[in-house]
């Protein structure tokens, strides 16, 4: 296929991109296997003691393989680039190519274009195939520990229990509190749930020994309890009713939502960030700063390719006096200043020095400018 009589990759073209796919395939699978190394090295002691089998191990760590593609990706593509650059560097294949009036935006182009594609492909991973693996793997995990919890514990609603979980809904104004959740049952104990008017005073209280939310009816349900009206204003009881079970239709909130706030941010996924921050504000709980700094950290992770590509191209491919060696250490380095700004950024989005949504794109925009300022100088 050819444009203007120009084919639309060149031999250049198809050499850069064959030794740089070559080294980056070896680069993510061995970055893949030392982090794999690691977490066997982390969970696989934890997963004997849950009773875990040969079969059981193996399809957990093949589960959870994915959930490392966002951690290894920028890095990958920066070893790679780097070494692939200075091998051209060192034999001169690229002073070779300069002198015959090749620019370097010509010379690197494909690079660039397979940066923007590595966008594309960041997205995917970060919205579909991290989500997926996060998920699976942890309920793979919660799995096994019921299992290992039922058979040393006879109590059904004792196996993968949180206690004092309290979930303040303050969008509709109801505030509910459980002596212990089980995540195996899908029920709560010892339920309390207050109902409050528009000055945060309580009007009802429904108390149970017993609720679960159900599916069928998209609402949640009582046993065994006692509903209590009260006067807002003093506080005092004007009537209470007991019953054995009770059906409450505008009772809908999420037990997976209620729970969490037990997690932390880096533990969740894409889409359960975004149902975080769909549900709640700040105003509404201060605790899901930290999330929605996590969520858009996960969004403009999509331009880490581009950013990554501005980093190593400039300083690979530097002077012909200069040491390639030299260009990789200033890479490197910069590399390291652009982690210690996503960390300092995230530490003052989560403590709401800046708003969430600045605290995940400063780094990356600053970033990608200061790549971009080098390598139009090099030009």
């Amino acid at each position: 296929m050819a444009c203007l009589g120009r084919p639309l990759m060149t031999l250049i073209d198809r050499y850069l991109l064959r030794e740089w796919l070559k080294m980056l395939g070896l680069v993510l699978c061995a970055m893949l296997g030392l982090l794999l190394m690691q977490a066997m090295y982390e969970d696989f002691r934890d997963l004997l003691d849950d009773g875990a089998t040969f079969a059981d191990v193996l399809v957990y760590f093949a589960v959870k393989l994915p959930s490392y593609l966002s951690i290894v990706l920028p890095l990958t593509l920066l070893i790679s680039l780097l070494y692939t650059l200075g091998q051209l560097h060192r034999n001169n294949e690229i002073t070779a190519l300069r002198a015959a009036g090749v620019g370097l935006f010509r010379l690197t182009r494909v690079l660039w274009l397979s940066g923007a594609v590595l966008c594309g492909v960041m997205w995917y991973v970060n919205a579909t195939v991290i989500p997926w693996s996060v998920e699976e793997s942890r309920s793979l995990l919660q799995n096994l520990q019921f299992r290992s919890e039922a058979r040393a514990n006879s109590a059904v609603d004792r196996i993968g229990t949180t206690t004092g979980v309290a979930f303040d809904n303050q969008r509709q104004n109801r505030m509910w509190y459980f002596n212990r959740y089980s995540r195996f049952t899908g029920r709560g104990y010892g339920v309390t749930v207050s109902e409050l008017d528009a000055l945060r005073r309580e009007k009802t209280r429904l108390t149970a020994r017993e609720a679960g939310f159900d599916a069928a009816r998209g609402s949640w349900v009582f046993f065994d309890g006692r509903e209590t009206w009260l006067e807002p204003e003093t506080g005092e009881v004007v009537r209470t009713v007991s019953f054995a079970e009770k059906s409450v239709p505008h009772f809908r909130e999420d037990p997976a939502l209620m729970l969490v706030f037990d997690l932390r941010p880096v533990d969740l996924s894409f889409s359960e960030l975004s149902r975080i921050i769909d549900y709640f504000t700040v105003d509404e709980n201060p605790k899901v700063t930290a999330y929605a700094v996590r969520y858009y950290s996960l969004l403009a992770e999509t331009l880490g390719p581009l950013i990554i590509m501005a980093i190593a191209i400039p300083f690979a491919i530097s002077g012909v006096r200069v040491n390639p060696a030299v260009g990789v250490s200033k890479s490197i380095g910069l590399f390291l200043v652009y982690f210690v700004l996503l960390k300092a950024s995230t530490a003052m989005g989560g403590r709401e020095v800046i708003p969430p949504l600045w605290a995940a794109l400063v780094p990356n925009l600053a970033m990608l400018g200061v790549g971009i300022g080098f390598f139009t100088r090099v030009r």
